[in-house]
């Protein structure tokens, strides 16, 4: 009878979840160097979609005589971003699938892609001219939100206050310009006809409005070289152009026309400032990439002193044990003392322990209060989004409708969107 007893498993040290911590901030950075790749292909095609819908929108309000080749050439170059993205998509799969950072992710990754398969179809329809230009460009635009919103889901699963800040910039930034994108369709629309009626003109107020607000997070997250390049943009001439055809559109009014030619002039300064701002958001994935580099090599440094010092520590573990009780000053005022023992490790080892425990913990403190502001602003739109959906539900009226309502309901109050948005939520649940 074999009576050898199995060896007994050492039990994990304080040492040892010190630096599995320091490991799980390596893997996260490292998770966004990968991701940094496929976010850049999806600004890329969302940029070429953006483009493709507004040829297609040309290409339908003139019958198919105008915009024929150029949609095609766009179509074409969107094909090819979608590959790209796909391939970027491809690389990253299996660290997405086998160690999953966030389920909302996953689903939204799902959605984008069920979304692209349906490409193909659009396309047909607008070839054949048996879509309207409003449907097409709803159609686009659904593409194009669900792929925005990867980088969404990607940004609330930063635990680096830099990279989550640069990821809620840029995640603004492609809203602001998306939204900026469907006022030129709106716009071109108006110009084309010879009119503006009553819900192009509120819809195009909606759109300019919702872009300010995007821009306003945005220049709150955005690093410098961004920033400035975002106010050269909006000090050029053009802008005032636009500001000017803006105002008349909206002051036109059901009952007078519109002069026609400045359709073109319109779909040119809007197609240029979207182009700009194409490179702005290029400019924050430029500092993203440089931001995660930097912050995954100062973490692994950082790991790779912490197991040396560990290591160290160890080794200089020769001391009798002892029993000894640490007291932990876990409140700002010195009032709360957390007392724990330390059964089984030297005076000098546990005290130096002790110290690294502390220093992280601190360390994690001031990075999850920088990180706050990154998450409230994600919190707000998720929040915001919710509200107007619940209306569009419960008073069965459009997405536009809704901001407008969500808003009126906001200054009527005194108050700010989140907060309407949070009371209108908790009403919906205390009803259901």
């Amino acid at each position: 009878m074999n009576t050898k007893s199995s060896p007994v498993p050492e039990c994990p040290t304080a040492g040892d979840y010190l630096i599995a911590s320091k490991a799980c901030v390596v893997s996260n950075l490292q998770h966004f160097l990968k991701m940094g790749k496929l976010l850049q292909c999806i600004g890329n095609l969302v940029h070429g979609l953006q483009r493709e819908r507004g040829a297609s929108n040309l290409f339908l309000g003139s019958g198919g005589e105008r915009f024929s080749r150029e949609r095609e050439a766009m179509a074409t170059e969107s094909d090819q971003l979608k590959k790209a993205f796909g391939d970027a998509l491809s690389d990253i799969h299996q660290e997405l699938t086998q160690n999953p950072v966030s389920s909302r992710l996953l689903n939204q990754i799902a959605s984008a892609l069920h979304g692209l398969e349906g490409l193909d179809r659009l396309r047909g329809d607008v070839v054949a001219q048996s879509i309207s230009a409003a449907d097409a460009t709803e159609e686009y635009s659904g593409l194009i939100h669900n792929l925005i919103a990867v980088v969404f889901e990607a940004a609330d699963t930063a635990v680096d206050p830099g990279i989550a800040g640069l990821l809620v910039a840029m995640v603004h930034l492609m809203n602001g310009k998306e939204l900026c994108g469907q006022e030129r369709a709106v716009g071109s629309a108006g110009f084309s006809s010879g009119h503006v009626d009553h819900a192009l003109s509120q819809r195009m107020a909606h759109l300019i409005e919702a872009q300010e607000r995007c821009f306003e997070v945005f220049s709150s997250f955005a690093d410098a070289g961004s920033l400035t390049l975002w106010q050269q943009i909006r000090a050029m001439d053009r802008e005032q152009d636009i500001e000017r055809l803006r105002r008349h559109a909206l002051s036109v009014g059901p009952y007078k026309e519109l002069d026609t030619t400045l359709a073109d002039q319109w779909f040119h300064l809007m197609t240029a400032r979207i182009d700009d701002l194409k490179r702005v958001e290029e400019s924050v994935e430029g500092c993203f990439h440089s931001r995660c580099i930097e912050r995954y090599a100062e973490a692994r440094n950082s790991l790779a002193h912490q197991e040396s010092l560990i290591a160290s520590l160890k080794s200089r573990h020769d001391a009798p044990h002892q029993r000894i009780l640490v007291l932990c000053d876990s409140g700002p005022d010195g009032g709360n003392v957390d007392a724990f023992s330390s059964s089984g490790v030297s005076q000098r080892f546990g005290r130096s322990i002790f110290d690294l425990v502390q220093e992280q913990s601190r360390r994690l403190q001031t990075m999850t209060d920088e990180l706050q502001s990154a998450k409230e602003a994600l919190e707000d739109r998720k929040t915001q989004e919710k509200a107007v959906l619940l209306l569009m539900e419960h008073r069965q009226i459009s997405n536009d409708d809704a901001h407008r309502v969500l808003r009126k309901l906001a200054m009527d109050q005194g108050r700010k969107l989140p907060e309407v948005a949070r009371a209108l939520i908790s009403m919906a649940d205390v009803l259901k």
